[in-house]
């Protein structure tokens, strides 16, 4: 077989097996309406929202008052409902996005509050924050949605970091 030909059957299978390899999964992303003509809410309607589901039963998975509620579900609800923003389902997608991270002494109503329950650096739990150090989330299997202090020696032995999906352009009522 001529040397041309092998170079370009080598040169065939090398191309075959690139398009077979398996693409780098994407990375969560996120970004704010541009414009506030459509949105729809403001940080007030998040923060009254949030607290009116206080007393809602957890559930794992559940993203409904009806069904109950845990973390991610919680905070996909309240935005998708006061504000008319979609956001990502898990908390380690919600943590990823690339909105503004906001240091704990500048947290505004409405800011994501993120934090490791299991230990180490990693997020597994999510709240959003109220205003006066408070924060609302559904914490557990057999709990209901609760408001909790950020300064209360658990909540502040596990926070990590917030994000603020509602940002000043967004925060106007149209």
């Amino acid at each position: 077989m001529p040397v041309t030909t092998r170079v370009v059957l080598i040169s065939f299978a090398l191309l075959l097996s690139a398009c077979s390899s398996r693409a780098p999964a994407p990375q969560p992303t996120y970004s704010p309406p541009v414009s506030s003509s459509s949105y729809q809410g403001g940080a007030e309607d998040v923060l009254f929202r949030a607290l009116g589901l206080v007393g809602t039963p957890y559930r794992y998975g559940g993203n409904t008052p009806d069904g109950g509620f845990d973390c991610s579900g919680l905070i996909g609800y309240v935005y998708r409902d006061a504000a008319g923003i979609s956001l990502p389902r898990s908390t380690r997608e919600l943590s990823a996005m690339r909105v503004p991270n906001v240091r704990r002494d500048a947290l505004q109503s409405g800011d994501l509050v993120f934090f490791a329950t299991n230990g180490g650096r990693t997020v597994s739990h999510a709240g959003i924050y109220v205003g006066e150090g408070r924060f609302v989330h559904a914490p557990s299997t057999g709990g209901t949605v609760r408001l909790d202090s950020l300064a209360g020696g658990y909540w502040q032995g596990v926070y990590l970091d917030a994000k603020r999906i509602l940002t000043p352009e967004l925060a106007r009522n149209p």
